[in-house]
This record gives C-alpha cells, sequence and structure tokens, in this order.
C-alpha cells in the first residue's frame, strides 16, 4: 500500500484522519508563522482542489498502454536503454518524469570517460588500482563494463552529434527519433506493477493534467537516477528517490545508503561542452569524499565559508576515501602531485577548485553507481524478474563509495544503460504479456491522488523543509556518529508514521510533489540505518565513533529490503 494511504499512527490522539484533533495541532503551528503564506514554512490548511476535480480524480480517466520494455527516466542510462533493447527487437516506450535529455544529472555532466588499453595502462592494471583506490568496495564486473564499453559509448554519442552542443536534448532524442520510439513525458510514475513474483508493468500520473496512466509491460528498466532530498545550488532536484522507492515497495533490494556525495559547491555551472577524458591523462583517486567535511567539523570554516583543499590534497592519504600512495594511472611518476582536473578539483564538474564550502549540496545522494538496485548479475537484474535498473539507479558499485575516476560516470551510465536494454529485451521474448486487473488499477490510482483527496493535512514543501532540516546537517549526513544518528531516525520515523499520510495537495503540481516527499523520507531512513550499521569509516563514509576501516567485519556491502511484517531488513552481502 502507498505510505501516503495509511492510516495516520496516533497514541493519545482522539478522532480519525482529519480529525478535529488535527486541526487543532496544525492550526498552532500556522498561527505562529502567519508570514509564511504559501505553505513553505507551515503545514497547509487549504480545502485544496475543487469538488470537480476531486471526483475525476477518483473517477477521472485511467490511460493504459501497452509495450514489451518500459524505460523509466530519459537521462544517459534511459537513452541507451532505450536504443538498445528497440535494436534488440523489443517494442519500446520511455517515460520521464521531465524531458529526455534535460532530467536529472545527465544535463550537467561536463567529462567523460573513455578507456584505450593503447592509451594508457592496462586494463588488469586499471581494475587493480581502482580496487586499491575504492577500498576493495568497488564490483570489478561493473568496473570492467565500463573499461569494455566506454569506447564504444562515446563513439555513438559521437555520432548523435552529443559533443557538438552545450546541451543534450537534440543528441539524445535523436536515435529516439530516428528508431520512433514512443517517449511519454511529464509523468510521475508511482508505482510498479506485480503479478505473483514478476514485474508487469508500472502506474503513474500526468503532471500537467488531471488523469493517471497506466502501462503494461514485460520488463522494467530503472534509469531513475540518484536519491537527494532537493538541496539548494545542485542539480538534483528532481532526483527524488523515485525509482528507489517503488522498487523497495515490491521486494526489491536496495544498496549503498551509507556512502555520501561530498560536492562542496553550489557554483556547477553549464558552460562549454563536454570534454573527454581519457586513460592516460587522469588520476584513479578518491574524489567527492567528505574530507573537507571532517575538516569544517574540527576548526569550522575559513572566511567567508571558504576552505583550503581537504587533508592530503585530495588524491591520496589524509582522510577517509583517500586512495594508497601510487594509485595513478599512466603518465605520472610515482608520488608526483598533478593539478586539479578539468574544470577544477570536484572531478570534472566545470566548478572552481574542490575546498569551498562543506557539503549539503547534493544531499540525499550516494556516491556516482554506489546506491540503487542490488544487482543480482552481471546483467543489470534487480531480484525482482523482469525488473532491471542502470545508471545511477543501479546499485553496481562501479567505483566503490567513492568515486575513482573523472567522466566514468557518464559513460559507466551509457554502459550498463546499452546492457539492461538488451537483458530486458531478451527477458520480455521469453515471457507472456500479463495485464494488471481493473480493480487493482482503481484501488492504486485512489492511493495516488488521495493526498489530493484530503481536506485537512500537511504541505509536501513543508514536510521537505523539516526532512532536510534534519538530514542536511554536516554533523548528521557526513561526520555521523551513532548518537546523532539515531536522534535523526527517531524525528525521520515520527515524519514517516504521523506525516506522510497526512501529506495534503492543493493541485497537482503539489500532488507530484507528496510522492516525491514520500520517497526521500523513505530515503532518508535508508541512509540512517545503512549508516548505524556500518560501524567503520571506508570511502566516503565517515563513522567519527568509529574513524578506522574493519576489513573483518565490513569487507561487505549492505543490502536493503522490506520485509513481510513492513519493517526496513538490513543484512550483510559478503564481496
Amino acid at each position: 500500500m502507498s505510505p501516503l494511504n495509511t492510516k495516520f499512527k496516533r497514541r493519545g490522539f482522539m478522532g480519525v484522519v482529519g480529525g478535529s484533533c488535527a486541526v487543532i495541532s496544525t492550526a498552532v503551528i500556522a498561527q505562529q508563522h502567519p508570514e509564511n503564506e504559501s505553505g513553505g514554512g507551515r503545514p497547509s490548511m487549504s480545502q485544496g482542489g475543487s469538488a470537480k476535480e476531486k471526483k475525476e480524480a477518483i473517477e477521472g480517466k485511467i490511460n493504459q498502454v501497452t509495450t514489451e520494455v518500459l524505460v523509466v527516466g530519459g537521462g544517459m542510462a534511459g537513452v541507451f536503454a532505450a536504443v538498445k533493447a528497440h535494436d534488440a527487437g523489443a517494442k519500446v516506450l520511455l517515460v520521464d518524469k521531465g524531458a529526455v535529455g534535460r532530467s536529472g544529472q545527465t544535463p550537467f555532466a561536463r567529462g567523460i570517460f573513455r578507456f584505450d588499453e593503447n592509451d594508457g595502462m592496462s586494463k588488469a592494471e586499471y581494475l587493480k588500482k581502482t580496487a586499491e583506490a575504492a577500498e576493495y568496495m568497488n564490483n570489478p564486473v561493473y568496473t570492467g563494463l565500463l573499461l569494455d564499453q566506454s569506447a564504444s559509448i562515446v563513439d555513438e554519442l559521437e555520432s548523435w552529434g552529443f559533443f557538438k552542443e552545450a546541451t543534450y536534448t537534440k543528441a539524445m532524442n535523436k536515435p529516439l527519433k530516428e528508431r520512433k520510439i514512443p517517449v511519454i513525458e511529464r509523468v510521475t510514475l508511482t508505482n510498479l506493477l506485480k503479478d505473483g513474483d514478476r514485474v508487469v508493468g508500472a502506474m503513474g500520473m500526468y503532471i500537467d493534467k488531471n488523469e493517471s496512466i497506466v502501462i503494461h509491460a514485460k520488463s522494467v528498466i530503472l534509469c531513475t537516477g540518484a536519491s537527494g532530498f532537493k538541496p539548494t545550488g545542485w542539480q538534483i532536484g528532481s532526483l527524488t528517490s523515485d525509482g528507489d522507492a517503488m522498487a523497495y515497495r515490491i521486494g526489491a533490494e536496495i544498496t549503498g545508503k551509507e556512502w555520501v556525495d561530498g560536492h562542496g559547491m553550489t557554483n556547477f555551472g553549464l558552460e562549454g561542452k563536454p570534454k573527454m577524458t581519457s586513460s592516460g591523462t587522469e588520476e584513479i583517486r578518491g574524489m567527492l569524499g567528505v574530507e573537507q567535511n571532517i575538516e569544517v567539523e574540527k576548526s569550522g570554516p575559513s572566511s567567508g565559508g571558504m576552505m583550503g583543499p581537504p587533508p592530503g590534497g585530495g588524491g591520496g592519504k589524509g582522510g577517509p576515501g583517500g586512495p594508497p600512495d601510487g594509485a595513478r594511472l599512466a603518465g605520472g611518476k610515482d608520488g608526483e602531485r598533478r593539478g586539479p582536473p578539468p574544470g577544477g578539483g570536484n572531478g570534472g564538474h566545470g566548478g572552481p577548485p574542490m575546498g569551498a564550502s562543506s557539503g549539503g549540496v547534493s544531499a540525499g545522494m550516494s556516491q556516482h553507481k554506489a546506491e540503487g538496485l542490488f544487482p543480482q548479475d552481471d546483467k543489470c537484474s534487480s531480484n525482482i524478474p523482469g525488473l532491471y535498473a542502470a545508471g545511477d539507479a543501479l546499485g553496481s558499485m562501479q567505483t566503490g563509495g567513492i568515486y575513482t575516476q573523472v567522466g566514468s560516470s557518464l559513460a559507466g551510465s551509457g554502459a550498463q544503460g546499452a546492457l539492461a536494454g538488451k537483458t530486458a529485451a531478451e527477458y520480455a521474448k521469453s515471457v507472456s504479456m500479463v495485464k494488471t486487473p481493473e480493480s487493482t488499477l482503481k484501488k492504486i490510482n485512489t492511493e495516488i491522488y488521495a493526498p489530493f483527496l484530503r481536506q485537512q493535512g500537511f504541505s509536501p514543501q513543508w514536510v521537505t523543509q523539516t526532512l532536510q532540516g534534519v538530514m542536511i546537517p554536516n554533523f548528521i549526513l557526513y561526520v555521523k556518529s551513532e548518537d546523532r544518528l539515531l536522534a535523526a531516525l527517531t524525528y525521520i520515523e515520527y515524519m514517516r508514521d504521523h506525516q506522510v499520510p497526512l501529506l495534503m495537495a492543493e493541485d497537482l503540481h503539489e500532488l507530484r510533489q507528496c510522492h516525491e516527499t514520500a520517497n526521500m523520507i523513505l530515503n532518508a531512513e535508508m541512509k540512517l540505518r545503512a549508516a548505524l550499521m556500518r560501524t567503520e569509516s571506508r570511502g566516503s563514509h565517515y563513522r567519527e565513533d568509529y574513524p578506522e576501516a574493519n576489513d573483518a567485519d565490513w569487507l561487505c556491502w549492505i543490502k536493503i529490503k522490506q520485509a513481510d511484517d513492513g519493517s526496513m531488513q538490513l543484512v550483510k552481502h559478503a564481496i
């Protein structure tokens, strides 16, 4: 059942959902902040949409579409998944919450990696040094996929005109249009559909009209990107853990939530065209970790909130995530420190050198390729038959819990998307089409629109701001300890049980936000529980109370799954 349609869990309160007690408690908060009329600083007390809109929400049109392979997400992974599934003979549909080439992180990436064994180190040496830099937390199968496929991915992108424009919309739509692959944009999918153990499609809502959509499919590929908390100043406002949340709620295993992305700047612009990096021009090293956050915690920010480089210069030892000395790519002498990579020291993202404000601008995200659906094999499969993932929606651990190679995320997304597309198309040939019964669809439709039909409750903006206040502080998300993590978890559990069931939407825009807010709170709970479980420091995960790595107990990945009783279950998966 959708968390937005569960019973409000009360102890010591009278009445039912929307009863008089709710009016009193929320009205008091509203009176304390009369200046915040937009809902940004108070619970919403509006009556919501018109009676006609509410009636249509229950009885309105449910559009139904049939395809063989459903691709969710129109970034680098999603476009390659759709193209390769089509080329493998499958009927494909791509659905995006925004627009192809404009959603998620893909439009902001400015570095792409191409591996050529003749232009640097050997594949074996690269794998060895990546494992050392990742403190042996990477999955060499997916590191190898990056090395084997990055050249062909770059070549194909070049044929689309990808490197000729500063924005990617035209280039990424080109192969879809050439193949006449249908695309539906501005649709928020909220539910994955199952028949027995296997996935058989998805359901959601249009953002711009009061209608639902059902896609019956033989297989589904989630290319939904990373999981953020809508922080200010970073391009992940649309990445709200939708894929992880939908998959988790039907029994999929999720991984990588303890890792954090340590981007320290709000100034990552769109200037210039994407830069090419190769195996002979960059260093394998630990980047985008938490070193600068640790330094702020110890000493406070320097004048103007700016700091110098993180301890160890960002390329060697000096904090969790720093690779061993000598973890370099060919072309540099042992111990030699080079200047920052192209675009500054933030991994080639086009910003100033690393070492500005401490993290938070990428809050909620794990490292690239470190979080998402836990892969069951070397073909991007989840533990749910027919359900696949690629890019930042697949917890492939391509470079472990740290970022080791400029441009590898973008190239890896293309490689994984291509592989997932081929795999999903092959699977689709082996199964029959199953359509979800109308009665089930009507029930899900009611759940989707529950916040819109609610007469009283909390605005999603207000709950999101509360979530950000709990999770984004440096001493919760980046510099962790058991007491602070447990304190934050108490807040998140309360929000999950008492505020998510009372989320209220005044229009369709807020209805989408309600679903996103519920998903972000689920992501927050996963991050806190995984961080509590991993009692060591490694990669971008730093525990102040356990500052050393512990190979004996923690040379493993953490898998998260919803138990039969609805609780969150975490287990180790040995490497």
